[in-house]
């Protein structure tokens, strides 16, 4: 589903106190209120009948439980809603849970204030009575306060919806594994099973054989027709035009096989290609552009998470890709880190129109492959990665800001990305080997940690943040106080 297919239900609580003449009132307010949201939120959100008792509450959520479309619900008190209506409701739950405590009118009506207004316009103390239950039954929630009109208001709706999205499509992701991970390789690994429990990914093996007899069976026409599609999106700056062919045969069989089998993220390993005549490189990085998860090694993990992240930025500007820690810059003042990869770097996040090469690769002992080579946009961007710690998942995710690429490097033809990390490289490279974070990451220039942030409350995963305030001490504080919780099962 595209992130337009998704839609909210808009839940108005109330009660029969105030007489039954309020309920137009109150739903005219939802509807007009969903209008506006509809209209400048990624998703369209769906006015309910304001709900009155708890059998009403309980049969509106579990319909939105049942109904695939339905990302999640947002609750309000229009009017005082004693909250022990809501418990059956909330425990039936099963979709994330924004509630937001705004209020239909912007200002006081000074003029004409009057109990009958009171009546009718209680958010102040009836959202508060929600938040109380909600607390004490322990939900995961967002809460996001202010007037329903603001930019301000809106954008925390609309980062949440996003992240709801994510985990809707996280809790159906299938990804497909090429062969295993990396030999030896520890961070690339992790327990597939608690992956499924916690985040929805179903996780399978298909050996290299099963790819290259799909590899075997492409068709000519079907190359031509993905060389077309090369000729459209990039510029071809190379004459082995057979080895462009047999990237282009590559990724025509795994698209197919992605396709028929229902998987949007997959990872290859250069330790196990066979008969395969050369790493994907070109066929992953075009796979990545149209929305693929990907990840190298045999990293499952960041595969997903690509995928992930790809469909909750769906419709913003910038670009979202696989990548990893590559080399470091240690110029006094202006340390940096470059991220690349050798051939599978995601062509979303180039800043001009990336150029088809062949070039040999020093592993994998096979064809020269060819990739896409291009330098990366500047800008405020994330990179996020996921580790098994063991009793848990962790998201570890940086701040960075990727810097104008302005050296060539005419003899590592790769697609790569400068970025300094935030507070500077030395704090972030120790807060995040401490934290256990892997040399692969999904880069983002359009997702932020508030993104991010949600989805993992949604997913009741671990979030570590290392940030322009992070400090040391502090950080390895906080990782030690989140081992004790974890411990203690909180």
């Amino acid at each position: 589903m595209a992130i337009k297919d998704y839609e909210f239900w808009f839940l108005v609580g109330t009660q029969h106190l105030y007489g039954e003449e309020i309920f137009a009132d109150i739903n005219s307010h939802a509807e007009e209120m969903c209008a506006e949201w509809t209209a400048k939120l990624p998703c369209k959100v769906v006015a309910k009948p304001c709900v009155k008792t708890s059998q009403e509450i309980l049969s509106v959520i579990e319909q939105a439980n049942n109904t695939p479309e339905c990302a999640g619900v947002i609750t309000w008190m229009h009017t005082f809603s004693p909250s022990k209506m809501w418990i059956a409701g909330l425990n039936a739950l099963n979709k994330p849970y924004l509630h937001v405590n705004t209020q239909y009118n912007r200002d006081i009506p000074w003029d004409s204030i009057d109990m009958d207004f009171m009546n009718l316009n209680q958010s102040a103390h009836g959202d508060r009575e929600h938040g109380y239950i909600h607390a004490r039954m322990r939900k995961k929630v967002k809460v996001a306060a202010g007037y329903w009109k603001d930019e301000e208001f809106q954008n925390k709706m609309a980062v949440w919806m996003r992240a709801a999205v994510g985990a809707a499509e996280s809790r159906k992701l299938r990804v497909l594994r090429i062969s295993d991970n990396m030999r030896n390789v520890a961070v690339t690994d992790g327990d597939k099973i608690e992956a499924q429990i916690k985040l929805g990914w179903q996780v399978d093996h298909y050996g290299v054989g099963d790819i290259i007899r799909c590899v075997d069976a492409v068709t000519e026409d079907e190359i031509d027709a993905q060389m077309a599609e090369y000729e459209k999106y990039y510029d071809m700056d190379t004459d082995n035009i057979d080895a462009v062919r047999y990237q282009a045969r590559e990724e025509v069989a795994l698209k197919k096989f992605l396709d028929e089998n229902g998987f949007g993220a997959f990872h290859t390993n250069f330790e196990d290609l066979q008969q395969l005549r050369q790493l994907p490189g070109l066929a992953a990085q075009d796979l990545m552009r149209q929305g693929y998860g990907f990840g190298a090694e045999g990293d499952w993990k960041v595969a997903a998470m690509t995928r992930v992240m790809k469909l909750m930025s769906e419709g913003m500007n910038g670009g979202t890709a696989f990548m990893e820690d590559y080399t470091y810059h240690f110029e006094p003042g202006n340390e940096m880190l470059m991220g690349s990869h050798m051939l599978e770097v995601c062509p979303t996040i180039a800043q001009n129109k990336p150029k088809i090469q062949v070039h040999p690769l020093g592993i994998g002992d096979r064809e020269d492959p060819a990739r896409l080579v291009f330098k990366a946009q500047t800008g405020n961007a994330i990179v996020v990665t996921l580790v098994d710690m063991g009793d848990r998942l962790r998201m570890i995710f940086n701040d960075v800001e990727c810097k104008e690429q302005v050296n060539e490097m005419p003899k590592l033809p790769v697609a790569g990305v400068l970025w300094k990390p935030l507070p500077c490289l030395q704090t972030s490279a120790e807060a995040w080997i401490y934290a256990g974070g892997a040399h692969h990451s999904v880069l983002s220039y359009t997702l932020t940690a508030d993104h991010m942030r949600d989805f993992a409350e949604i997913m009741g995963i671990e979030f570590i943040h290392i940030n322009k305030d992070t400090e040391i001490n502090s950080f390895k504080k906080e990782l030690f106080y989140n081992d004790v919780a974890y411990k203690l099962g909180m």
